[in-house]
This record gives C-alpha cells, structure tokens and sequence, in this order.
C-alpha cells in the first residue's frame, strides 16, 4: 500500500516540474532571470548522486542532513535501492519560479501552497529539506529513514525528507497532509 502511494505520489509530482508550461521570468532587483545549476535545478525527472558535491543542491544541504542523507544511500545501496537527490538546495529565485509555475498549474496561490512554498518559508531554500528519487529511494527511506533521522513531513510528498535527529530515538513526528497545515510555512 505505501509502495503504491509513493509511486502515484512521484508519478502525480512529476507533472508539475515536466510539463508547467512556460513561465515568464520576472526579475526582482539583483536577480538572474534565469536559473539554472547554480540554483540548485536539477533537471526534470532527474536525480543527482548523493555524494555529489559539485551539485549546488548537494553541496548547499545542511552538512547534518547530508551526512544522515548520506549513511542512509550507503545502508540502501547495499539493499540495492539507489537514493539519489531529485531536489535538495534551491535559491529564493527558484524557489520563485517553482511557485509562479504551481500557481499557474494549480489556478491560484492557495492550491499551489499545497505543493510549494514561498522562498521565505521554504526549508529547500534553507538547505534543510530534501527530495528523494527514484519511487523505490522514498519507499525505502519511508521504512528505513527514522534510523537516520530523516523524515517524511507532508503525506502529499513522499519524496520530501527533513532531518529529525530526534526521530532516532523517539520516531518521527505525525506527519501534515499538506505543507499548508504545517505552521512554519505561515510567513
């Protein structure tokens, strides 16, 4: 049952980053219109190894969510599952264009809010969350990831992973149905 809610889950997420359609970029003062690599983008439908550092949005993840990310790619390639990184580190400008693209795919800021964040309160932009792929990495992590303190938050994202170091010992908190129940995305 978990195997298939994270498949249709991941296959339900794609559409969002695959096939948006094109967005306008607006530039705020001292922005890039465009973003790429260096903002954390990882291609659609892509994932990035883990322990690839020279990849913005590895290498500008929090160094304790890291290294838990990490023992626990290590600890499943050896159950033969690959953990790769499907989005980790954004920028504000990103994270931006992520939530232009949700609206417009979504029809307005309250249905996009279910989905994606404003830079402000976004933990991606923080380098404190992480999205997992392929659909076999968040199975795994969804019944190997409190050892690591890794946690699923939102019901609607299996893929998307915070550190709980205290999950360890205490297992993970309840998890929101959605990002627009959980209180730190209220600016």
């Amino acid at each position: 049952m978990i195997v298939g809610a994270v498949i249709a889950a991941s296959v339900a997420w794609r559409p969002l980053v695959a096939s948006a359609p094109p967005v306008r970029p607006v530039q705020s003062a001292g922005e890039r219109i465009s973003v790429d690599g260096r903002d954390g983008v990882i291609p659609p439908g892509r994932t990035v190894s883990v322990f690839d550092d020279k990849k913005a949005a590895v290498r500008n993840l929090d160094p304790d969510l890291l290294d838990a990310l990490r023992q626990a790619a290590r600890d499943a390639e050896a159950d033969g599952v690959g953990i790769g990184v499907s989005s980790g580190w954004r920028s504000p400008a990103y994270q931006r264009r992520l939530l232009r693209e949700a609206v417009r795919r979504y029809g307005s800021a309250k249905e996009a809010a279910r989905w994606v964040a404003t830079p402000g309160t976004s933990e991606h932009v923080k380098g404190e969350a992480v999205d997992v792929g392929p659909a076999d990495a968040a199975s795994w992590l969804s019944r190997h990831g409190t050892a690591y303190g890794l946690c699923q938050i939102y019901g609607n994202e299996p893929w998307h992973y915070e550190l709980r170091p205290d999950a360890v010992h205490d297992g993970c908190p309840p998890m929101y149905a959605d990002p627009t129940e959980d209180p730190r995305m209220r600016p």
